[in-house]
């Protein structure tokens, strides 16, 4: 790395002019009372940011009326004491500075500020990348799809959002590890157990003498995998069943070696098949994390018995370990409700960590898990993505890491709204294969990859969202992530033409990006000024979905800007800087696109 490209490496131009803007404004109303001008007291918190309406301004504050208390004077006079004590701003970030109105202060950046940025993203491979979040650790847990059936539409959503979400921390300056939790354990594995046994029974009793009980998963997929075990094993574990009523099935020693068999044969599969569709979805994870390790480690019963030393925990007459949840959750909202015999709501109460028989629950196990990311692993934040439907979980767990000791402010929930998949504008809901659900297989069969991933991430999380079918597939400007990529190829194809008729780009350390004046090149300009805090932005606010946005905006302004701006034939010093502005808008977009692993085509 040359030492022009060492100067903008972690670069975020509108952030540094924000901070510019108040060192500025901060330093001249200290000078200010120094010599008296404004009477001696405690700065004012005050306001710098950029405004809607940049004609007037690239910078505005309000620290004359914010400190019209403090100062006890008109906002007009303070403006102008403060204007009066700037430091000369030749050569510096600030071309000018104005008062407007009642003492508003709008400060101008300078031509060398927006050369500065074409410059920084021509030059910058990875334009975007900062180090504000300072090495911070941040895990990142999505999908963590029940390991029993295949994914669905709500995973396909989720997957994207979260990967693009640890993309966002990841580039704005944090150590981001991304997180599968395998449910390998308690009630849903037992259930997945007996589903599969009823299945492989019925192989060989028949339907009618073992029925599939109604708490069963009912999917297709039980069906194939009881019967690729039957293929294996034949009628062995049928023989010992036989005869049995179901009552006594259920409880038989039997029936329990076949489940453990069958479940030992198709919790593998089901999570080579999780690890398998995730991949082809450009998904991979850093951990895969068992719930099963907790309970063989005994971290969930240590966590039940720091409870229960910390008071939060007691242990009811018939044995069974309570945890006081409304008194721990009651900082962060409710907690789920619970609904009575005659259908009415109550608020729930204290709840059930171990059972009277001594198994702990999937509560306590989320615990110890969450535990685990904080305390043992020492991650600053855990951020979980789930469904809108786990809502009335939030409060009580980040209630349960305060009361084992931890802070439930750092754990953050992104809470998910569902998909509805459209087609010819009308609602799709079961899979022509299977007869179920649409799942995460049939979505990557039908729709590219691109497209899944950059529509799903389109919108912020708590939005409800139609996945358009139609538009997923197809290659033309209605498909946004077609729209965006267009625009990298054009802006390549315009680069070999211009090296097809001898003109070479001479370097970002070369060209004069101070006659890129024109409103279009602004524009452009402006945007990529944006770029960098776009992304710390998204990164604060768990939002990815900006710059998907973000990027399509861009794209719009480099057609814009095209349409008006001559490249071929263009004064040699103004096509220079042209081409440099065109190189800083191709970085952008690349940079978007490969940081939510989406395909960056040269020509299309």
């Amino acid at each position: 790395m040359t030492d022009f490209e060492k100067t903008y490496q972690n670069y975020n131009p509108r952030q540094t002019a924000l901070d510019e803007a108040r060192a500025l404004l901060t330093a001249a109303a200290r000078a200010a009372m120094a010599d008296g001008t404004l009477p001696e007291a405690e700065l004012p918190a005050f306001i710098v940011e950029i405004p809607a309406d940049v004609k007037n301004g690239d910078i505005a504050s309000n620290i004359a009326m914010a400190g019209a208390r403090t100062w006890r004077k008109a906002p007009k006079m303070i403006a102008d004491a403060l204007i009066a004590h700037l430091p000369a701003l030749d050569g510096g970030v600030f071309a000018k500075v104005e008062v407007a109105g009642p003492g508003f202060i709008n400060l101008f950046l300078a031509p060398s500020f927006w050369a500065g940025v074409v410059l920084g993203a021509c030059s910058n491979k990875e334009y975007g990348r900062t180090d504000h979040g300072k090495g911070a650790k941040y895990n990142v847990e999505f999908v963590s799809a029940n390991p029993t059936g295949p994914m669905h539409m709500g995973n396909a959503r989720g997957g994207a959002l979260g990967d693009c979400l640890a993309a966002v921390l990841d580039w704005s300056g944090c150590d981001v590890t991304r997180e599968f939790y395998i449910n390998d354990a308690g009630n849903q594995i037992q259930k997945f157990g007996k589903s599969l046994a009823v299945r492989y029974l019925q192989k060989y009793c028949g339907e009618e003498a073992y029925p599939l009980p109604a708490e069963c998963y009912q999917g297709g997929d039980i069906k194939v995998l009881a019967g690729e075990f039957a293929e294996l094993n034949g009628d062995k574990y049928a023989a010992s069943c036989k005869g049995m009523d179901e009552e006594t099935l259920f409880e038989s020693e039997a029936f329990a070696a076949l489940k453990d068999a069958l479940v030992a044969y198709a919790l593998p599969k089901n999570i080579a098949a999780l690890k398998r569709d995730l991949s082809k979805y450009r998904i991979d994870y850093d951990v895969w994390f068992h719930e099963s390790t907790l309970h063989e480690s005994g971290a969930v019963l240590a966590v039940v018995d720091k409870l229960l030393e910390l008071g939060a925990c007691y242990k009811a007459e018939d044995g069974a370990v309570m945890y006081r949840s409304a008194q721990y959750a009651a900082k962060y909202g409710t907690v789920n409700k619970k609904k009575t015999d005659d259908g009415t709501e109550e608020e729930a109460k204290d709840e059930v960590l171990v059972r009277a028989n001594g198994i702990p629950t999937y509560f306590a196990a989320d615990i110890a898990y969450h535990y685990n990311k904080l305390a043992t692993r020492g991650f600053a934040k855990a951020i979980d993505v789930w469904g809108a439907d786990h809502h009335g979980h939030v409060a009580r767990m980040k209630g349960a890491m305060d009361a084992i000791g931890l802070h439930g402010e750092d754990l953050d929930v992104v809470l998910m709204q569902m998909v509805n998949l459209m087609r010819d504008g009308q609602p799709v809901r079961m899979s022509k294969r299977t007869g179920n659900a649409i799942t995460l297989t049939d979505l990557l069969e039908e729709v590219p990859i691109d497209s899944a991933r950059f529509l799903f991430n389109m919108h912020d999380a708590g939005s409800g969202i139609d996945f358009d079918l139609d538009q997923a597939v197809k290659t033309d400007n209605d498909n946004p992530v077609y729209y965006v990529q267009y625009a990298h190829a054009r802006i390549c194809s315009i680069l070999k033409k211009m090296e097809s008729e001898g003109v070479a780009f001479a370097g970002a350390e070369n060209i004069d990006a101070t006659l890129l004046t024109e409103p279009s090149e602004m524009d452009l300009i402006r945007m990529l000024a944006a770029f960098p805090q776009e992304i710390v932005m998204a990164a604060e606010k768990y939002d990815p979905s900006r710059i998907n946005r973000f990027v399509i905006d861009l794209a719009s302004a480099f057609h814009r800007f095209y349409g008006s701006c001559r490249i071929q034939g263009a004064d040699p010093a103004v096509q220079q800087a042209r081409l440099a502005l065109c190189i800083g808008v191709k970085n952008v977009i690349f940079n978007v696109l490969t940081m939510f692993k989406i395909n960056v085509p040269e020509k299309m």
